[in-house]
């Protein structure tokens, strides 16, 4: 590299830097400036001069969309690995004070959204300088996320074992059968799963990690399921039971956020199905300080949950 290359590379900001991930992330200018409540000339102009002080062409406009050229995603790779070296020197320097600050990016399949919140919030009570990013999702739209390197920690109750990932067990996430409160084998004290055959079974869209645990169970056990209806959340899923339309299997955890007294879990033999949700990482990914600290916030907190 020139002299003259080294001195056009260090022209560029860390804000630049910044609204250049804003874009790549949304594929879009105009969502990355609604993100960073910046007008879109603005973000426009940083990413043109950021292009060149680097000598180089970042994006492409193909069909109206716009994708990152190869270059551009080798400068998002060096950018994120810079961000994270920042964000931990600024942990450790903020640590010689007695402090924690920083960012925690976290991203989370559905159902997780009943086990992280509580555990998240407590974390930034604890440590109020950190700022916290959450977010939710279906499994292809974490798994979009986990491929993009987008976050600190994801959680998944079914890991994409076809990525180069690394995983760590969390808790158990067993899955039950719930229907109306009043249904018609309320009382029985177990029930065999051919009892439930003729109703309709109401399950997540195809690729969501609780579809793939109980299509895995039913394959593994020889059972037989009926043509499920396809509802794409869990709060649908909660309403259209309760009203009649039939019964669902779930997180036992989502049920316990349910309005308990219009739902049931039925003693379905063979059930619960064994289910976990588990810490999930790209191989090889630096886990920053906070996200260190998070997690074993989350493995105490579970530990006194259970110990109760």
């Amino acid at each position: 590299m020139t002299w003259t290359r080294r001195l056009h590379t260090r022209q560029t900001t860390f804000r630049q830097l910044e609204i250049f991930m804003a874009v790549a992330e949304y594929s879009s200018v105009t969502l990355a400036a609604q993100a960073l409540h910046l007008a879109q000339p603005t973000v426009s102009t940083q990413i043109s001069k950021l292009a060149q002080a680097l000598d180089c062409q970042l994006f492409e406009l193909v069909s109206k969309k716009l994708y990152l050229t190869d270059t551009g995603r080798e400068v998002l790779d060096a950018t994120r690995s810079m961000f994270d070296v920042m964000d931990n020197l600024e942990m450790a320097l903020a640590a010689r004070d007695g402090l924690s600050v920083g960012r925690l990016k976290i991203s989370v399949v559905t159902t997780a959204k009943y086990l992280i919140p509580n555990l998240l919030g407590e974390f930034c009570q604890a440590y109020p300088n950190i700022e916290p990013e959450f977010q939710v999702g279906n499994r292809a739209e974490i798994i979009q996320r986990l491929k993009q390197n987008l976050d600190d920690l994801y959680v998944f109750s079914n890991p994409p074992r076809e990525l180069d990932i690394t995983t760590d067990f969390i808790t158990k996430n067993p899955l039950v059968v719930i229907a109306k409160q009043d249904h018609r084998l309320k009382d029985k004290k177990s029930i065999l799963w051919s009892e439930l055959h003729g109703e309709r079974l109401l399950m997540r869209e195809k690729g969501s990690g609780t579809r793939y645990a109980i299509e895995a169970f039913f394959r593994q056990n020889g059972m037989e399921m009926q043509s499920p209806i396809t509802i794409a959340s869990n709060e649908a899923i909660k309403e259209s039971v309760m009203a009649g339309l039939g019964i669902s299997i779930i997180s036992q955890h989502a049920l316990s956020h349910m309005a308990l007294g219009n739902l049931i879990e039925l003693p379905v033999k063979d059930f619960p199905i064994p289910n976990s949700w588990y810490w999930v990482l790209p191989k090889g990914k630096h886990v920053s300080n906070a996200a260190m600290a998070f997690r074993e916030h989350v493995t105490k907190g579970l530990s006194s949950k259970i110990a109760k």
